[in-house]
């Protein structure tokens, strides 16, 4: 299974790279959201976990919409993995058209259960 991380901080990146290794994902990595869409339409992953502020073209306005209005990755599940904690971000992010949220320090249990439940 192969999981296109999207992320702009390098330390949250390459921690989320460590966790889904371990787990034995092919992990594939984007530093903003304008690679992370070439990415998605280059390999085709079979889930994306994008942060939803990032530089160039952010997660949560641009990045998503984008992926899922193209036709070749439209079927891809996107979750974010964000910062946003506070009361109705969870809905609010999913209401923009993520698949799924975890909130940051991301826990790797829920990550894992997650991960699973989008892609088995």
């Amino acid at each position: 299974m192969k999981i296109l991380v999207v992320e702009g901080n390098v330390k949250n990146r390459l921690f989320l790279k460590d966790i889904l290794t371990y787990y034995g994902y092919e992990v594939l990595e984007a530093e903003n959201g304008e690679e992370g869409i070439c990415r998605a339409a280059e390999h085709k992953p079979d889930l994306i976990l994008m942060d939803i502020q990032m530089p160039v073209v952010d997660g949560l306005i641009r990045a998503g919409e984008t992926i899922k209005r193209n036709p070749d990755t439209k079927h891809i599940k996107i979750v974010a993995v964000t910062s946003f904690a506070m009361k109705g971000d969870r809905e609010r992010i999913l209401n923009s058209g993520f698949d799924g949220y975890i909130s940051k320090p991301v826990d790797t249990k829920q990550l894992h259960e997650m991960i699973k439940e989008f892609i088995g």
